[in-house]
């Protein structure tokens, strides 16, 4: 099984939108805002009519985008 995350280009990263962070198609929606809602225990529907702007494809990629994130490592550069 491959895993394919097409959504993942919803997920959009600008020094000027947010201080850089992910946020959902350049608007000041961060993934941070989606997963912490989603998170506490609110539902896509409760998300959407607080967010009419948003998809729900918004919504999944914000989990992918932080799902990918929290398994990458980072690894510090060092010179010889």
């Amino acid at each position: 099984m491959v895993m394919d995350f097409p959504e993942l280009n919803r997920i959009t990263i600008d020094p000027h939108v947010m201080g850089g962070k992910p946020c959902v198609r350049g608007m000041r929606v961060t993934v941070g805002m989606i997963t912490g809602l989603v998170a506490s225990g609110a539902a896509f529907n409760e998300i959407l009519k607080l967010y009419p702007y948003l998809e729900e494809a918004d919504i999944r990629a914000a989990l992918a985008y932080a799902s990918w994130r929290a398994e990458e490592r980072e690894l510090p550069v060092t010179t010889v």
